[in-house]
């Protein structure tokens, strides 16, 4: 079905595997839009609860394919960062959970793709950076907005303006990745997460991305608004019911808002 990704369901949770390992998993416009194609697929699949996103071999992505972005012009280099766009907005703002279990080089629109995810967890082999200034472009798939928002405007020029690549440990310490584990724990401990999190109610997981998505980047009194309306339609959801019930009669609950 897909020629550049391998896609896994097992037990509500989707793997989506970017399969280049002899150019260290870049993105090309085939692996943008077959992304984009799984994508609209998991966010339509009501059985699906939370995505795993990583890569074949010993890169998570190593950057946008420079063979194909060597040869376009203005014209195609825009059109190119915005087939990125979508595909990072997308997963960005799918309903479901997105983990990047992030097991070798996240490199330019690697390390784009990986921000895109809710939550990155890094092997200890991991490298990220944002290299383009060095082949006289910037990063075009979101790096300059997503990189600010999560470790500080600072830190981001930093690592835009000097290219340099920095290690599992160093991304965990400026907060652009939440854990770091040795390679054969990798995949097992995005499953443990995932897991965490599909045991939950789908209805709150679901508005939870949704306000913390919207409200970041809105003022504090518009986003305790759009915070406090989500809450409201909570409370009349049958999960809400069922999970505060469950609480009181100290049993598992049985969610049924997918």
């Amino acid at each position: 079905m897909y020629e550049t990704i391998k896609y896994e369901e097992n037990n509500s949770i989707a793997t989506v595997t970017i399969s280049r390992p002899k150019q260290m998993n870049a993105l090309n416009s085939q692996v943008l839009d077959e992304l984009y194609e799984v994508f609209v697929k998991i966010r339509e699949d009501d059985d699906i609860r939370a995505v795993i996103m990583t890569g074949e071999g010993r890169a998570f992505v190593a950057g946008a394919d420079i063979a194909q972005m060597a040869e376009l012009d203005a014209v195609e280099g825009r059109d190119f960062a915005r087939r990125g766009h979508l595909v990072m907005n997308l997963i960005e703002n799918v309903e479901k959970p997105v983990i990047a279990a992030v097991n070798g080089f996240a490199l330019g629109g690697g390390c784009e793709l990986a921000m895109a995810c809710d939550i990155r967890i890094a092997s200890t082999k991991a490298k990220f950076g944002q290299p383009e200034v060095g082949l006289g472009i910037i990063p075009g798939f979101g790096g300059n907005l997503r990189l600010p928002r999560l470790v500080g405007r600072g830190m981001a020029k930093y690592l835009i303006f000097s290219g340099d690549v920095i290690d599992a440990e160093e991304a965990a310490r400026i907060r652009l990745v939440e854990k770091v584990v040795e390679p054969e724990q990798l995949m097992d401990e995005a499953i443990k997460v995932a897991n965490m999190i599909i045991d939950k109610a789908p209805i709150a997981i679901r508005l939870a991305k949704d306000v913390t998505n919207n409200g970041y980047d809105t003022d504090l009194k518009s986003g305790s608004a759009y915070e406090v309306n989500a809450f409201g339609v909570l409370f009349g959801s049958e999960d809400m019911r069922e999970g505060t019930k469950a609480f009181l009669e100290k049993r598992s609950p049985q969610w049924k808002n997918k």
